[in-house]
């Protein structure tokens, strides 16, 4: 992971690569390309946490990113001489970068440098106006052991599986662990392993029977067997949450980044239109 992180930041090395000042230090040379000691250090204080966390720890790395930013060079260096800058294909993926670059330092310097700070009480208007946006609704947190009923089949079979859920249940409420048994016996594949936990969950992300039942028992309460379109299911309450409304103290930080990108989108999609009019935009998607 070290030598990943490390070999990921190395490209973004090289890209601080500038021709040198009269005074800057010099930490490395290689043909026309000099990475002055300047460059490094802000391209180190922009560095994600994880190379951050790393350096600090084993600051003797650096040598390593200056190394190599010089392999990096070195190569660049002789895919020139190669005239591989003039193949079709590197030259596609040049402008493709050059592309992604200009179209992010105009997002950076002409449309979000014209974000404007948030202010407290733009934050509590916004949370007065949006206010169900920040309610939690009702949960609850439940396991569950299904036994399958396959799709058209017989009395005998819909009998048998009943018959062994309840057999289950009843193992399960002589205090045998819930967890185990759904490990042995659930058909779920995606909670069996889990020990049937489905974590918490809300009113319409389960079917309806199974829904209706899990939000009728009480923490500790295991349900008779529920029959759903999956067979049937043993359901146990392990923790119930009712419906709550978050105080703005507790979302204000969420709103402001919500505020935020709002206003980000918006400006991105005025320069967007403007855009449009000046430069000729035709797109085919018939053509996919």
């Amino acid at each position: 992971m070290r030598f990943l992180a490390i070999f990921l930041f190395c490209s973004l090395v090289l890209s601080a690569s500038v021709s040198a000042k009269d005074k800057e230090v010099i930490l490395a040379e290689v043909g026309p390309y000099k990475l002055t000691k300047t460059a490094f250090e802000a391209k180190l204080e922009t560095a994600p946490p994880q190379i951050k966390m790393i350096l600090a720890h084993q600051p003797e790395l650096k040598k390593a990113l200056i190394d190599r930013w010089v392999q990096i060079a070195l190569l660049s260096l002789a895919a020139k001489d190669a005239g591989l800058d003039k193949d079709p294909q590197v030259k596609a993926q040049l402008e493709e970068a050059t592309r992604q670059i200009l179209a992010q330092a105009y997002l950076q310097k002409k449309i979000l440098s014209q974000v404007k700070p948030i202010q407290e009480k733009d934050i509590e208007k916004y949370y007065q106006e949006h206010k169900e946006r920040y309610r939690e609704p009702e949960a609850v947190k439940a396991r569950h052991i299904l036994i399958e009923v396959p799709q058209g089949a017989s009395k005998e079979q819909e009998a048998k599986a009943r018959q062994k859920a309840e057999e289950i249940r009843k193992r399960a409420l002589k205090g045998e662990d819930f967890a185990k048994l759904a490990q042995k016996y659930s058909a779920d594949p995606g909670s069996r392993n889990k020990g049937g936990d489905l974590g918490f969950f809300t009113h319409g992300q389960m079917v309806k029977e199974f829904e209706q039942a899990a939000f009728a028992l009480k923490p500790g309460q295991i349900s008779a067997p529920v029959r759903t379109a999956f067979g049937y299911h043993i359901i146990k309450v392990e923790a119930h949450r009712p419906a709550k409304q978050k105080s703005l103290a507790e979302v204000k930080d969420q709103i402001k980044e919500e505020m935020l990108q709002e206003q980000q989108e918006a400006l991105l999609n005025q320069a967007l239109q403007e855009l449009k009019k000046k430069y000729t935009t035709k797109v085919y998607p018939d053509r996919l």
